[in-house]
């Protein structure tokens, strides 16, 4: 096994377990979250906390984790495939009608709905009841504190992605007691820092003791200082980013190319913060980026053992690059087929003479090409949150310097021009997360959140995207129809009225 936890496991509702079948009829069964069998033990306990961290096996298996991001952005692209292309081109519905005509759902802003919202019912009731779990109580302030993190995280996903949501932190005891009204994103963040406050105060380990696939303490820190970010908090967003930095914990690998090499998974660890956590054991459990990433008909050994050609980087983002940015050897303008010849640009793939293959989820050796994890917090993202708070605080100034310079060396770059204005400097951070965080699910909500998409993405064009319609209801995605259908107390975001 690569981990010691499988985040992905499925335990149906939370507190449920499988029972093997038999022929005595009169056995004690868990199959319910309503049965007051379970969360007694510390195994019960335990369970249900895989339970909550099981959530982002159906948010990463798309991934909707990254893909309803990246298909949205100006740095990547699908191929023109029905369900796929219509983030890239902005015509989706409320319904999101083509991409369930076309079984895509998976990768789809409604998947993220319902991925966090199930790991946010598993939350609640680990935090309702495992309190009177008779258990270890150091241990049993972990789980709670593990629980309370993932319900912050899968609010705040919710949040960059729909805005205004409703914020639930009681178990459903009743349909009734499931049904909520939306608060508005001031409450929801609200919410997600005393969530992130509890977790602080629960005892997680650090790295390295951390059990891999587990939330490290210095992770709560991370997702506090993002989402202080996108809540444009900034003193509190620099304020955890350096705690990040300064408790030592983790630091920049020195060849970025290894970060994300399927054969130092481990050794990666040390920059990789937190990632969706991929089990090439059990059936089922990975995602689609390395197929997708690959050139078409499985052509390109290093890439994938198979792969199809479905998603690619626009040459206007690789060419933004310096040449000597070592980045920019996470994508590539052509391949070594499996005769061992060189295949330009121009022969990448059919639908474009500029495909442009992405890197960064190889997996030559896989049968089921399922074993990168995909990063979800990096230290990177601590120094460029630091690096854009002391900014929108303080200027341009020598500490802020200080934040952005190390991710360029690490690069292969010249340190930052020194002397910019405030907004010139803020400028060219959100720039270096662009080249930093590409095919991660990142860059998209970074125009978002500073009003950028609405200039940019008209801009992100190619040959097989020669127009893109946004407009300025696309900051958020529309609540999905089937969810207002089933709850009368949920109003559909208002630009999509």
């Amino acid at each position: 096994m690569k981990k010691l936890l499988k985040i992905t496991t499925y335990l149906g509702m939370a507190g449920t377990a499988l029972i093997a079948p038999s022929c005595k009829l009169d056995e004690t069964v868990y199959s319910s979250i309503y049965t007051d069998n379970f969360y007694k033990t510390a195994a019960d306990a335990e369970k249900a906390l895989v339970s909550v961290y099981g959530a982002l096996g159906s948010l990463g298996g798309g991934p909707a984790l990254t893909l309803v991001a990246d298909f949205s952005d100006d740095q990547t692209y699908p191929r023109g495939v029905v369900g796929r292309n219509t983030l890239t081109q902005f015509t989706y519905d409320v319904n999101y009608s083509t991409q369930k005509s076309n079984s895509r759902v998976n990768e789809s802003p409604q998947q993220i709905w319902a991925s966090c919202y199930s790991g946010i019912e598993k939350a609640n009731w680990v935090i309702a009841r495992v309190p009177d779990a008779s258990m270890d109580e150091g241990r049993k302030k972990q789980i709670i504190g593990e629980a309370y993190f993932l319900r912050a995280f899968y609010h705040w996903f919710l949040s960059k992605n729909f805005g205004d949501i409703p914020v639930k932190i009681t178990p459903s005891y009743s349909e009734v007691e499931a049904l909520t009204a939306k608060s508005p994103k001031a409450d929801v963040y609200k919410q997600i820092y005393a969530d992130l406050d509890q977790a602080l105060n629960a005892g997680l380990l650090s790295y390295p003791a951390v059990e891999k696939g587990r939330v490290a303490k210095e992770v709560v820190n991370a997702l506090y200082a993002k989402a202080a970010l996108y809540n444009e908090d900034w003193a509190k967003a620099l304020e955890q980013a350096k705690i990040v930095i300064s408790s030592g914990k983790y630091s920049l690998i020195a060849e970025v190319q290894d970060v994300y090499k399927y054969d130092k998974e481990d050794a990666s660890r040390v920059e990789n913060m937190w990632a969706f956590e991929v089990d090439p054991v059990s059936p089922g459990l990975g995602h689609q980026l390395t197929g997708l990433c690959g050139p078409p008909g499985s052509a390109g050994p290093e890439y994938a053992r198979t792969s199809y050609g479905s998603m690619f980087a626009y040459q206007a983002f690789f060419d933004s690059f310096d040449p000597k940015d070592k980045r920019r050897t996470l994508l590539d303008t052509n391949y070594i087929d499996k005769a061992g010849k060189v295949v330009p640009q121009k022969s990448i793939t059919p639908i474009t003479t500029k495909g442009v293959l992405i890197r960064k989820y190889q997996d030559p050796v896989s049968t089921i090409g399922l074993i990168p994890n995909i990063p979800i917090f990096r230290l990177p993202d601590m120094y460029l949150i630091a690096a854009e708070a002391e900014a929108r605080l303080n200027g341009a100034t020598a500490v802020a310097y200080d934040f952005i310079n190390p991710v360029r060396k690490r690069a292969g770059l010249a340190e930052l021009k020194t002397g910019l204005a405030k907004d010139a400097f803020i400028e060219a951070v959100l720039q270096e997360r662009a080249w930093e965080f590409f095919a991660e699910g990142d860059r998209w909500y970074d125009l978002t959140r500073t009003g950028k998409f609405l200039t940019v993405i008209p801009k992100a064009v190619n040959d097989v995207y020669p127009t893109r319609n946004v407009t300025a209801k696309n900051k958020y995605f529309p609540i999905p129809l089937d969810e207002i259908i089933s709850n009368a107390k949920l109003e559909q975001n208002p630009d999509w009225k």
